[in-house]
């Protein structure tokens, strides 16, 4: 009986002093938000450009920066996002 107790006091112990560990560190979470905030910044660039009256063309939907800068940015933020995930935070 008193081992068994010895026991389970033990293992109580055990629980309270393991951490909750975070995968991830602050230096992981910070490219994260900046990436994400490429990614954002380049779906703002992409958007307009569209003519009010259907029977209209506007020609403003193929300037530079909506085929150009906005695709680049948006694949500049993933590139990002796959070093935040790959970072170690160790180091």
């Amino acid at each position: 009986m008193h081992r068994l107790v010895i026991k389970i006091m033990a293992e109580k112990q055990q629980k309270n002093n393991t951490k909750a560990a975070f995968v991830f560190g602050n230096k992981n979470y910070k490219f994260m938000f900046i990436g994400l905030a490429i990614i954002a910044l380049g779906f703002i660039l992409m958007s307009g450009g569209g003519s009010d009256d259907p029977n209209v063309w506007n020609p403003e939907i193929f300037n530079w920066r909506r085929i150009r800068l906005a695709p680049t940015l948006v694949l500049i933020g993933f590139g990002i996002q796959v070093y935040a995930i790959l970072l170690n935070p160790d180091k």
